[in-house]
């Protein structure tokens, strides 16, 4: 469950606010029976579109794992890259993966872009000042460091920031903590903008949708 702009998500958050866990795991199961008659046997993402109606449709389907796997990772406490490299290897299943699994909590992840908070235009340059919140409560991933250039070249995304709670009202505000709690200089970053969705009525509401970032920043510079 996710906010995007320009066709990029940007917040991902597991499980899906306001919405029955029972219509989600139906799919959820369809679509791993028609990957079982395809001999599909290592990890793999299916994405799916729901409609305003409640309806689901076919997006993509990637052989890999996503970048929004660390929320499911934390709701559900498995290591989906320890199960992969595990499966790959050969064992079984059964041996790699606890009998049953249950989502527990709320997880959402922030994703960190150096790009201008407000027309989202990638902003390249050299981190003079990168530092994460050092909390253990929240998960920072990322392949950058102080002094580092973020180049022009690859995808902008300099972090993800993921945090658990026992509610989705505590992880937006352990992540809204978090976002504000980093430093970066040096070059512009999206942390502005996350935080005004992830402080919007909206959001707080669990009223998420692809639109969602254009729109809470429409009302903000109207505001």
């Amino acid at each position: 469950y996710a906010t995007q702009r320009s066709n990029q998500k940007v917040t991902d958050e597991a499980p899906a606010p306001g919405h029955a866990r029972e219509k989600a795991r139906a799919v959820a199961e369809q679509v791993a029976g028609i990957m079982r008659k395809m001999g599909y046997d290592n990890i793999g993402t299916v994405e799916m579109l729901m409609g305003a109606d409640g309806s689901f449709s076919f997006l993509e389907m990637n052989t890999r794992l996503q970048v929004e796997h660390g929320v499911t990772e934390e709701v559900t406490g498995v290591d989906l890259v320890r199960a992969q490299v595990r499966s790959a290897a050969g064992e079984r299943l059964a041996d790699i993966l606890p009998a049953r699994i249950e989502a527990k909590g709320h997880a959402i992840q922030a994703r960190v872009y150096a790009e201008d908070p407000k027309n989202f235009f990638p902003s390249p340059g050299k981190l003079k000042v990168f530092r994460p919140p050092r909390d253990p409560r929240v998960r920072i991933e990322t392949g950058y460091a102080e002094g580092r250039d973020v180049t022009p070249h690859y995808d902008p995304m300099v972090a993800k920031v993921i945090v658990h709670a026992e509610t989705r009202d505590r992880a937006i505000d352990s992540l809204v903590e978090a976002l504000a709690a980093f430093e970066i200089e040096g070059i512009k970053h999206n942390i502005p903008a996350v935080l005004a969705v992830l402080r919007s009525e909206a959001f707080r509401e669990g009223r998420v949708h692809t639109g969602l970032i254009p729109e809470v920043l429409s009302k903000k510079k109207a505001a």
